[in-house]
C-alpha cells in the first residue's frame, strides 16, 4: 500500500477515525512524486535505502529514524529499489488530538517547532528505540483488538505514543550537527521568505536580490533542491493557504489578495484544477 492516498480513498484534510496507523513494507521501483497533506503524519524508518525530501532539506535514514511530515509540507521518499523498503505511519486527526490537550500540553506542538527549526528529523539511541518499539508494537495489536474497551485502549496508547514523540522531539540537541542532513542555506532563506510573505510579489527579480544569485541559477538551483520550479512552488503554497482560508469561512474575493493572485479569475482556474472545486464548492464540501 502507498501512503499517498488520494482524495477519492480518503477526503484529504478530514480523517473519520482518530488517527490512521499502516504498518508497510514493499520493494518497489519509486514511482511517488512530490505531494503533500492536509493533515500531518509521522513516518518510523524501519529498513531499506531511502532518502526523504522534506520542503528542500534531504534526509538520509537510518533505522528507527522518525520524520515529523507537517500539514501541507510538499515531500517525496527516493527510495532504492534494491532493499525492501519497510515503515510504520501515523495520520493525526488534530481534531481528536485537540480534544485532549490540557494544561497548556499541545500534542502536535512537536510539529509547529518542526517547522520553526526547519527540522523533521528525531534520531532515537537505543533505549529510546526500544521504549518506542514496545508501544508501537502494543499499539499495533490493539488496532485489531475487538475485545471490551479495545476503543479506549487503542486511543490510550496512541495518545502515549504522541507524548513520547514531543518528549523525544523537546529533548533534542537542536545544536547537535546530523550528517545525514542535507540542504543548501540559500535555498532555505529563499523557502523561508516564501512562504512568510505569500502575498507579496515573489518575482525573481525579487528572490534573486535575496541571496545575490544571477537568476538563472537561483531557477536551476530551486528546481535540483526542492524538485519543483519557483512558479510551481509559489503557486502550490499559495494554493494550500487558499484552502485553509477558504475553509475558515474567508470570501473567496478576499482570500486571493491574501494570497497574492492579482486577478481572482486566474485565482478560481488555478484553483479549481488543484482541488477539482470551485471555492465556493471547496467550503461546501468542507464544512
Amino acid at each position: 500500500m502507498d501512503d499517498n492516498v488520494s482524495i477519492g480513498k480518503i477526503k484529504r484534510g478530514y480523517l473519520n477515525e482518530d488517527f490512521l496507523f499502516f504498518n508497510l513494507k514493499d520493494q518497489k521501483k519509486n514511482e511517488i512524486e512530490f505531494h503533500y497533506h492536509d493533515f500531518n503524519k509521522i513516518i518510523i524508518f524501519i529498513s531499506g535505502e531511502v532518502t526523504y525530501i522534506i520542503e528542500g532539506k534531504s534526509y538520509k535514514l537510518k533505522p528507527w529514524d522518525i520524520l515529523l511530515v507537517g500539514k501541507n509540507d510538499l515531500h517525496l521518499p527516493i527510495i532504492s529499489p534494491t532493499a525492501p523498503y519497510e515503515r510504520m505511519i501515523l495520520w493525526l486527526n488534530p481534531l481528536f488530538l485537540e480534544e485532549h490537550n490540557k494544561n497548556n500540553c499541545d500534542l502536535l506542538s512537536c510539529f509547529q517547532l518542526a517547522y520553526e527549526r526547519k527540522l523533521n528529523l528525531i534520531r532515537v539511541n537505543k533505549n529510546q528505540i526500544n521504549l518506542l518499539k514496545q508501544n508501537l508494537d502494543d499499539l499495533e495489536d490493539s488496532i485489531h483488538d475487538r475485545a471490551f474497551g479495545s476503543s479506549i485502549l487503542r486511543n490510550s496508547l496512541f495518545l502515549q505514543f504522541m507524548v513520547k514523540i514531543n518528549r523525544l522531539f523537546l529533548g533534542m540537541d537542536i545544536n547537535k550537527n546530523i550528517d545525514d542532513i542535507k540542504y543548501d542555506p540559500r535555498i532555505e532563506h529563499i523557502l523561508n521568505f516564501i512562504n512568510s510573505s505569500l502575498d507579496k510579489d515573489l518575482s525573481i527579480d525579487i528572490l534573486s536580490k535575496k541571496v545575490y544569485l544571477n537568476k538563472y541559477y537561483l531557477m536551476h538551483l530551486f528546481k535540483e533542491e526542492t524538485g519543483y520550479t519557483l512558479y510551481n512552488y509559489i503557486q502550490k503554497k499559495r494554493l494550500l493557504k487558499a484552502s485553509d482560508l477558504i475553509k475558515s469561512g474567508i470570501a473567496a474575493g478576499e482570500v486571493c489578495s491574501l494570497c497574492g493572485f492579482g486577478d481572482y479569475s486566474s485565482f478560481v482556474r488555478a484553483f479549481k484544477k488543484e482541488f477539482q472545486l470551485s471555492p465556493k464548492q471547496y467550503y461546501k464540501y468542507n464544512i
